[in-house]
């Protein structure tokens, strides 16, 4: 049985040694640089290309190089094979203080100060009044943006496909309660998993629902957002800004209208990074499982998605 690593446009010298490090004597091998794909049962893979799927006839698991499972055409697998996860704790901590940061720069009104710095000016305001904080995704990061954000006095209000319920924070589910969610919020947070049920997601219905003054932070996936719709809704005065870690292409193409816009505040989908120590602990105790028959970690539906 050999370990078949396809985590595409990145540099995966540091993320093998660690690997065989921690497998020693397993064959590990990168895509496309296998011989014998028949003896692959267990693929780590992101962004791999659909047609590696089919050389693999006897694969059983693939897992995910990061907290989602986008990376991976699920549609293209056999209904037999398992896909798994990384969870990394640390990512949900550093997810939380990142989405505080950015919710009380604008409360603040640091851009802005930023701004008048480049041009002299002395022009002190009141910091926003807002404090409703909504997260779009009250999953396991959602919870922990949530419990940060109401430690620092926020009220939080939390939307989900299905029903939650998270201490102190307010619980909307399903498309019926979404207007509801959305009617008072300062600030909107996106965490939801990417599927095809959420892809476009944040798109002019949702931000025609949303106070004017409301702010969009997006953690989560850059396929959620709708582009053109949310230009038009800063243009038009429907949204106040937008912080945005994520985009449909990465990196962001040099002459794309965000980086230009002054309501758009971007940054290197770097709010939340995997720690391969983490992750290369998780893919092995994995790989160990399967060949034992035991317990395999942070599996996922494939049905919905997450």
């Amino acid at each position: 049985m050999s370990l078949l690593v396809c985590v595409t446009k990145r540099d995966n010298t540091k993320l093998l040694a660690k690997l065989r490090a921690l497998l020693p004597g397993v064959e590990i091998n990168e895509w496309p640089h296998c011989s014998a794909l028949e003896r692959v049962r267990f693929v780590l893979a992101w962004g791999a290309p659909d047609n590696l799927w089919p050389q693999l006839p006897n694969l059983e698991l693939v897992q995910s190089y990061g907290a989602g499972v986008d990376g991976i055409a699920m549609e293209l697998l056999p209904e037999q094979v398992v896909v798994t996860r990384i969870v990394d704790k640390k990512l949900a901590e550093d997810m939380a203080e990142y989405v505080l940061t950015h919710v009380l720069a604008h409360k603040l009104r640091l851009h802005q100060y930023f701004s008048q710095q480049t041009q002299r000016l002395w022009k002190p305001k009141r910091a926003h009044q807002g404090l409703h904080v909504g997260i779009l995704g009250i999953g396991e990061l959602g919870k922990v943006a949530a419990k940060r954000l109401i430690a620092n006095g926020f009220k939080v209000s939390g939307w989900s496909a299905t029903d939650k319920r998270v201490a102190e924070v307010n619980c909307y589910a399903g498309e019926s309660q979404l207007p509801i969610f959305l009617s008072e919020l300062d600030y909107l947070v996106c965490l939801l998993p990417l599927t095809e049920h959420t892809k476009g997601m944040l798109n002019r219905n949702i931000y025609e629902q949303l106070p004017n003054h409301c702010v969009l932070i997006n953690v989560a996936r850059g396929l959620h957002v709708n582009e053109e719709d949310l230009l038009w809704a800063l243009n038009n005065g429907e949204l106040a800004g937008a912080c945005l870690d994520v985009f449909a292409q990465e990196p962001l193409a040099e002459g794309h209208p965000f980086w230009s816009h002054p309501a758009i505040t971007i940054t290197p989908h770097c709010a939340a990074l995997t720690s391969i120590d983490t992750a290369c602990e998780q893919i092995a105790a994995n790989y160990l499982a399967l060949i034992s028959n035991g317990r395999i970690f942070n599996q996922i539906d494939r049905v919905r998605g997450y």
